[in-house]
């Protein structure tokens, strides 16, 4: 594993995974700002579409927020970080 060739190839997909974990922290930063600054609106537009309460309007928002949040963690930030221990490791 210490082929330069690989190590530039795992470089640069730690690379990608970071900005895909930057960007879905992004997402679910724009998520919560909609959800606590327009929700009410969303909300009325929404319950006049699929006869929602405001309870069960909040859980499928709070149930999206956990959702990005788990993906970020274990598709992005996770492998970011193993790849990033072993790329430590063969240079020390």
């Amino acid at each position: 594993m210490s082929d330069p060739k690989t190590t530039d190839t795992f470089d640069t997909l730690a690379k990608v995974l970071l900005r895909c974990a930057v960007f879905g922290y992004l997402l679910l930063l724009l998520t919560v700002s909609v959800s606590i600054f327009a929700g009410d609106t969303i909300y009325r537009l929404n319950a006049s579409m699929f006869d929602l309460s405001k309870h069960e309007f909040d859980l499928i928002i709070y149930g999206c927020i956990v959702l990005i949040k788990l993906i970020v963690l274990l598709f992005f930030f996770i492998p970011w970080l193993a790849i990033r221990l072993v790329l430590r490791k063969l240079k020390a």
